[in-house]
């Protein structure tokens, strides 16, 4: 009776060893499970960029943030008559006006602090802006002139971060300083900023020029807001790595190691508001446009574009060592794909480490290395065959480099990966045409041997 049973569970035994389709169960199921640990890698590799984003915040805090300037614009209070309960009252509305011309030169010097492990971009910038408004024109409002508070008018000028300010700001008006104090006098337009006062009752000039420089501190963005009827900025700077962004690029611009040079014009007719309007009835900031100072990688993205190749590399990987075992009638057991599985999870936390301190091209030339040294040091031990060794290297080595390769590529990586899978597919294809699926145990099989 006991050697009965023992038959029968020697023959389930056999039969689980040897049945293909269970063993490709087990093996899909082994990689299922193993995207468990891959994705606490990604939320690992979004942790470590919140914490440089928090570094980023703590420095800025202390130096200065993005600047996104605004300005300068003219606004003038008036009064607007009503009637109620038969009593004639009024209440006092702004008028805002732009300048016909808008005209701002500078130079922006980036500087790369460390806060930690983690580089922060900062920059001081330089800048000169001057132009002209015209009169204020109330005749499209239908108001008196008496009605206007000429004396009350001010010159304001958005600038989101003040404690990036790092000098006095002198305004001039029509050549003569004005005093200028911190904080709006209103919130339409911006939120932030200073704001000059501009007596202009005893003016009869129809044009009114402006002048003024702004030492500046901020942290990796610089951008404005073209409120001139044509607007000219022009900026340079040693950053070799600029990103022009927002809503307009530059009608010219020179990139080289040495830096870049930029130039905008913008005409009102540009962007989606006038020249003049009351009080908030219009929002100005989706015309924003300006230059971002990026580090010449982002480890972190590279990290996370990386990560969620995993599945694709643990795919790969167990169809080498399943064809190995097809072919050259070796057993791998279930376990052993686990343990092959977990260093390649491994992997993607030797490469945020690595990148953390390298920077990501030798991080993954050091963890994709000592990943494929580790499984072909465990495939020899296992199989002790130098050929199977070795071919499992190479094979593991080109999924690695492929890998590389994709992640290096933006606009082509779909159609790099998609003919990589292709190929990869039809190699497969090639080294089981001659596998008889259903007799696999019964006589041996030409290919990897």
């Amino acid at each position: 009776m006991e050697k009965s049973e023992q038959n029968t569970l020697e023959k389930i035994n056999n039969g689980i060893k040897n049945s293909i389709i269970l063993k490709v169960v087990t093996i899909t199921v082994i990689a299922l499970f193993l995207l468990i640990p891959a994705s606490s890698i990604q939320s690992l590799i979004s942790e470590r960029q919140f914490n440089r984003i928090e570094a980023v915040k703590e420095v800025s805090s202390k130096w200065g943030g993005e600047q996104e300037l605004t300005g300068p614009y003219l606004t003038v209070p008036y009064k607007m008559y009503y009637k109620s309960d038969d009593e004639l009252k009024y209440e006092v509305k702004r008028a805002h006006f732009l300048p016909e011309k808008l005209n701002i030169d500078g130079e922006v010097t980036p500087n790369s602090l460390k806060r930690g492990i983690y580089e922060v971009v900062l920059y001081n910038t330089k800048l000169n802006f001057t132009g002209v408004f015209s009169k204020p024109d109330f005749s499209m409002w239908n108001v008196n002139d008496e009605d206007i508070l000429w004396d009350d008018a001010y010159l304001s000028i958005g600038i989101p971060d003040m404690s990036g300010v790092k000098e006095q700001v002198n305004v001039l008006w029509d050549k003569r300083k004005l005093p200028v104090e911190g904080g709006v006098a209103d919130y339409d337009i911006v939120r932030s900023g200073i704001t000059a006062r501009v007596a202009l009752s005893n003016s009869n000039e129809e044009n009114h020029s402006f002048n003024f420089t702004l030492d500046l501190n901020g942290n990796e963005s610089l951008s404005f807001i073209p409120l001139g009827e044509s607007t000219d900025v022009n900026l340079k700077s040693s950053w070799a790595d600029p990103s022009f962004s927002g809503n307009f690029l530059p009608t010219e611009r020179e990139v080289s190691d040495e830096g870049f040079e930029a130039k905008w014009k913008i005409f009102s007719l540009n962007r989606n508001f006038p020249q003049q309007w009351i009080n908030d009835a219009y929002s100005i900031g989706a015309a924003s446009f300006g230059v971002h100072l990026m580090l010449p990688v982002d480890d972190y993205q590279k990290n996370m574009r990386s990560a969620k190749y995993a599945m694709l590399i643990i795919a790969f990987t167990f169809a080498i060592f399943f064809l190995v075992e097809i072919l050259n009638k070796k057993k791998f057991h279930p376990f052993q794909y686990v343990l092959v599985g977990l260093a390649i999870v491994l992997f993607y936390s030797l490469l945020l480490s690595f990148s953390e301190h390298t920077g990501f091209n030798v991080a993954y030339l050091i963890s994709s290395a000592a990943v494929v040294a580790l499984i072909s040091v465990y495939i020899s031990a296992v199989f002790k065959q130098i050929k199977i060794t070795l071919i499992t290297t190479i094979l593991l080595s080109v999924i690695y480099f492929f890998i590389y390769i994709i992640l290096q590529l933006q606009d082509f990586a779909l159609l790099v990966g998609s003919v990589g899978l292709f190929v990869a597919l039809a190699c497969v294809m090639y080294f089981s045409r001659n596998i008889d699926w259903y007799n696999i145990n019964k006589k041996p099989v030409e290919g990897l041997q």
